[in-house]
């Protein structure tokens, strides 16, 4: 080699670090809900069910019911994550801090109101209709997202956001690159909840004329029919184990292990 001239480094050897989601993750849950929806399905062929109970579960009814309780998860979800996460990155900025103590109070309200009683107070307002069902569970469900994305971005190391301020980075940058990323762990978990919780209150849009798995519910309640009670409550239940399986996987895969900062 001339000289000045350096040996370039060797290769490393190890090998790089790939994150990996254990089998028992993958297949304990699922398959226990598998077990669990055909010992139903098959207790529901072999069992003599009387006129009441076959209109309430004949025509696609069980299908269809299921479908609203997925679309009111799914809708009044991306609802308080575009509400919640944006205000709670709004309330930390410095501008806008002393509003968080009243933002909090507000969000502490809707949760602690008890939820029939708000859907009630809803219908009253806006009419029955999925539209009072959505608004109840969106007020129900933000508190969860928007506290953890507030302590999730202010439990943030001021040392390191200083650092990538002083390679340059503008205020959005640091944001986007250093912020959110360290707040990811603490903001999906409040998504986990939000998700479990919306699953358990959509039950009650059957009140305010949003359908869901709730209207199983009131029918088997109503006419003292407990298979069709059963139905209703054991898929709630497999659908909240199934949601809250599929957020753990988001926050494994989603959550970051190191942080990279470019200029």
């Amino acid at each position: 080699m001339g000289e000045g001239e350096q040996e370039a480094p060797p290769p490393s050897s190890e090998p790089r670090r790939v994150r990996r989601i254990g089998w028992a993750k993958l297949t304990v849950l699922p398959a226990f809900l598998l077990v669990v929806l055909l010992a139903t399905w098959w207790w529901f062929h072999e069992a003599d069910l009387d006129d009441i109970s076959k209109n309430a579960l004949s025509g696609g009814q069980v299908w269809k019911v299921l479908r609203q309780h997925i679309e009111l998860t799914v809708i009044s979800t991306f609802f308080v994550l575009i509400i919640a996460i944006p205000l709670g990155i709004l309330l930390t900025r410095r501008a806008f801090s002393k509003a968080a103590p009243v933002a909090m109070a507000f969000a502490n309200m809707g949760q602690a109101t008890p939820a029939i009683g708000l859907l009630a107070l809803l219908v009253i307002w806006m009419g029955i209709g999925e539209k009072a069902a959505l608004t109840g569970i969106i007020i129900y469900a933000i508190l969860p997202v928007l506290s953890n994305t507030i302590a999730g971005l202010r439990a943030n190391d001021p040392t390191l956001l200083e650092a990538a301020r002083g390679i340059g980075m503008s205020p959005l940058g640091v944001l986007g690159k250093v912020e959110l990323p360290l707040a990811v762990p603490l903001i999906l978990a409040g998504v986990r909840t939000a998700l479990v919780l919306n699953v358990g209150t959509a039950t009650l849009a059957t009140f305010g004329g949003g359908g869901g798995l709730g209207v199983l519910i009131q029918t088997g309640i109503t006419n003292q029919r407990m298979p069709v009670l059963m139905l209703g409550s054991i898929l709630t239940v497999a659908l909240a184990l199934l949601v809250d399986w599929l957020a753990s996987l988001a926050e494994l895969l989603l959550s970051p292990r190191g942080l990279e900062v470019k200029s």
